[in-house]
């Protein structure tokens, strides 16, 4: 899929579809890459699970004021539409990738922001089933996302692909034909005590880049994954925490910016990879974090 010819310098997505999962609250990275495609002229459909917000401490969102924050942010003519799946259903993923491509008929951005949080714990506290739950959704759910995404574009084929084998595409590729992001975390950088699972999940995304990059390529997608660093989405709320804030205030006073990410930060980065200008960045582990990872 190309690049629609209604495509300008000012509104460099008009033309082009763009999936957002994750999006149900306007505190979220979700909203804000969304909002920001939107912006940058896309048609835009945003994916959510509210069910999951509701078992936090930060609690859920008024879905109508996310809908309507997104759709105030889209430019003439481009159209929205959203969907609600629990993505730790496989069958549930086909049916998120159908119903995004159905708005236009294309389908041209992939934004994996949809992850699992809350019922973590140490090593000690790892059991089957925790791993399990955070697994299927933070990193099973993005690679079969990614999977279908691929397939739109990828020639059909029977045959079963070895080791070593490539991706047969129609390259060479005058353009990119369509952007994959994923959200990794800070076990790039540190410890994430108590998150074992999450970060075991997040770590997996990361680490399978280069792999899934090099083979996505052969179709002239282009895949980056995220790490946004410390964006304060709630969680970092005294009234809804899910952490011990003990001298959070002090350090962040003491770092350059003197505070930690906001939403906004990583969405203008994905918004920015997401266009022509930013498509010669391929595979890369990017963090976007003001110097946290220091």
């Amino acid at each position: 899929m190309s690049a629609s010819p209604l495509s300008s310098p000012s509104l460099p997505l008009r033309g082009r579809t763009a999936l957002v999962t994750g999006v149900s609250r306007r505190r979220g990275i979700g909203f804000a890459v969304a909002t920001t495609l939107a912006s940058l002229g896309a048609d835009v459909v945003i994916h959510h699970h509210r069910p999951h917000d509701l078992d936090l401490p930060w609690g859920g969102d008024d879905l109508d004021a996310v809908r309507d924050g997104i759709r105030g942010q889209l430019t003439d003519g481009a159209r929205f539409a959203d969907i609600a799946a629990d993505l730790s259903a496989p069958s549930a993923i086909a049916d998120v990738i159908a119903t995004a491509t159905s708005l236009t008929g294309r389908l041209d951005v992939l934004v994996c922001n949809h992850a699992k949080s809350g019922d973590d714990g140490s090593i000690l506290d790892m059991t089957p089933e925790r791993l399990s739950a955070f697994w299927e959704v933070n990193t099973r759910s993005t690679l079969l996302l990614t999977a279908e995404f691929a397939r739109l574009r990828a020639p059909r084929t029977d045959e079963a692909r070895r080791p070593g084998d490539r991706i047969v595409g129609s390259g060479p590729y005058e353009e990119a034909q369509g952007h994959v992001f994923w959200m990794t975390s800070g076990q790039i950088h540190g410890a994430m005590r108590g998150e074992v699972a999450y970060a075991a999940s997040k770590a997996a995304l990361a680490g399978v880049t280069p792999t899934v990059a090099a083979e996505l390529l052969e179709l002239g997608i282009i895949l980056n994954t995220i790490d946004p660093g410390p964006v304060n989405t709630g969680y970092m709320d005294p009234e809804t925490t899910d952490r011990s804030l003990e001298d959070l205030d002090a350090y962040v006073a003491s770092t350059p910016f003197g505070r930690v990410g906001r939403p906004q930060d990583p969405a203008e980065l994905i918004g920015w990879l997401a266009t022509s200008k930013g498509s010669w960045v391929v595979g890369q582990v990017l963090t976007s974090d003001g110097g946290f990872g220091l």
